[in-house]
């Protein structure tokens, strides 16, 4: 066995034992990862505004913001 191939198994087994390492290990609890919107537990006070696209065929396109 040449070093090229020792060299090419330890990669392979490295990458082989993180892998299983990340499946064995579990990870820290995190609200922003594991809550719906992704926000670290804060309120939004104040919504996204919602946007509103119209187009018809001849007329132009218009984009229309409402706020919330």
């Amino acid at each position: 066995m040449d070093w090229q191939q020792l060299a090419s198994l330890a990669i392979v087994f490295t990458a082989a034992a993180l892998l299983l390492r990340s499946k064995i290990h579990r990870p820290k609890f995190r609200l922003a990862r594991h809550s719906p919107c992704g926000c670290s537990g804060k309120q939004m006070t104040n919504p996204p505004p919602t946007v509103i696209y119209r187009a018809r065929k001849g007329d132009r396109p218009t984009i229309t913001i409402r706020p919330n």
